[in-house]
């Protein structure tokens, strides 16, 4: 069953795919769609589930439910790789770095992030995305964080 992403409960299992390139305003409709086709048949009916797209560039999905199976992951990354392939992005990428450079989110390599660093184009008050949290009560309060509080922050010394 699919619900707005704000009414799941803080406990929800959440996945972020950060997209290699903003998805286009001509994209953004169909791309919905098959989010929400797929949500409709991914989990038993029972099970709320939601999704949503962030700054037209992170796809996030959450599922109220504790014990996912692995073949129900192992759908949702086959529906990633699918997305991957129709829209000409990078979805399943985890060594990239995402931050804000003013109201731009950039996408960058980890080491391309760190020669950022490096050269002070960006600071320890640099907004970064940590695309590795798992519930949603984390995504709430701890996905949009400075480099100095993220796990980023090593690459500052």
């Amino acid at each position: 069953m699919i619900i707005p992403f704000l009414e799941l409960a803080n406990n929800s299992r959440i996945w972020i795919y950060p997209s290699s390139r903003k998805f286009y305003d001509s994209e953004i409709s169909n791309l919905k769609q098959k989010v929400e086709t797929f949500l409709e048949g991914w989990l038993e009916d029972e099970v709320k589930c939601a999704f949503q797209l962030k700054y037209n560039r992170f796809l996030v999905f959450g599922a109220e439910k504790e014990d996912i199976k692995i073949s129900e992951i192992d759908q949702l990354v086959a529906f990633i790789l699918q997305l991957q392939s129709d829209y000409k992005v990078e979805l399943l990428d985890r060594m990239n770095a995402c931050f804000k450079q003013g109201e731009y989110v950039q996408y960058k390599e980890l080491k391309e992030f760190q020669k950022l660093i490096k050269q002070k184009a960006v600071s320890k008050k640099t907004i970064v995305f940590d695309n590795l949290l798992e519930s949603k009560k984390d995504f709430d309060s701890f996905w949009e964080i400075p480099i100095s509080e993220s796990w980023y922050s090593r690459f500052l010394k």
